[in-house]
């Protein structure tokens, strides 16, 4: 449904955060993985028509987004990492007022509005100030607000942030349902959410997406290659990975051919192995 070619994006001050992209995406959920600069952003944001590549193409479900970025908004919906809101407005008025730059009618707005602050579980505070919101409650507000219109395509950067784990949960149950006919697109910082939830990933590394598949694809070239152990290897022919706690007591995941410690047990890869592994190799980590 989306088809990327050749953007290129150079900001005044001299940053390239666009380098040549090139990307084909599918209908459904689709992760967005990269580290603070990679262009994850600049990407969503050049994709929503708020800022113009500097060459290139792109074209969703038929729609240049270059040429028509009005076509595209009638059927975007896009939450921003980081947004404002108007001061003195309640969460119902501020949702209508957004429904109707959208070019939605009094019936439809009559019949989401309720139905995403029940679903983003704002029904009690409806009459509230968003500016008075806690730091998940906007969150919520901005889901909603992503939601309004029914878009095809939806842009989501970091959605959980500042979510709790019963509101991640609900975010993610929901995220899934929307995304069975519509392009939703997620970036996220947490890899197991881009796992558990994305049937597609496209990876960022210094403005370049080096690798766009299936999640299945993208791990394939480590099975048989991933370790769990509690020791650092000797050898050089090992690749540590990462490295979490559990009750204090260190774990390592390594990349190696062959078995690099005695207490080293084979384990199955996942998509955050195959993360750090490309980001060694990009020599960021």
């Amino acid at each position: 449904m989306l088809n990327i070619r050749h953007i290129n994006k150079t900001y005044p001050d001299g940053t390239q955060a666009l380098k040549d992209v090139c990307l084909d995406l599918p209908t459904g959920m689709i992760g967005l993985l990269g580290p603070n600069g990679a262009g994850k952003s600049s990407l969503m944001r050049t994709l929503a028509c708020l800022q113009t590549a500097d060459s290139g193409q792109m074209i969703f479900d038929g729609i240049d987004l270059t040429q028509q970025p009005d076509e595209l908004r009638k059927v975007l919906g896009y939450l921003p990492q980081d947004f404002g809101v108007y001061p003195h407005i309640s969460c119902m008025a501020l949702l209508e007022h957004i429904a109707i730059l959208k070019g939605m009618d009094k019936s439809a707005r009559d019949q989401q509005i309720p139905q995403l602050l029940a679903l983003t579980n704002l029904s009690d505070v409806a009459n509230k100030k968003v500016a008075t919101f806690s730091g998940g409650m906007r969150q919520r507000f901005g889901i909603a607000q992503a939601l309004l219109g029914d878009p095809k395509f939806i842009i989501m950067d970091e959605p959980t942030a500042g979510l709790d784990p019963v509101e991640r949960e609900r975010l993610h149950n929901m995220l899934v349902s929307i995304s069975q006919n519509r392009l939703v697109l997620l970036s996220t910082h947490i890899v197991e959410d881009v796992e558990n939830l994305c049937h597609h990933v496209a990876l960022m590394f210094a403005g370049n997406v080096t690798e766009s598949a299936d999640v299945q694809s993208l791990i394939a070239p480590l099975a048989g290659h991933i370790w769990q152990t509690g020791t650092i290897p000797s050898n050089s022919t090992s690749q540590i990975l990462s490295k979490s706690f559990r009750f204090g007591v260190p774990s390592f995941r390594l990349y190696s051919k062959q078995k690099p410690t005695e207490d080293a047990v084979l384990v199955e890869a996942r998509l955050q192995d195959k993360y750090f592994f490309d980001l060694l190799a990009q020599g960021e980590a």
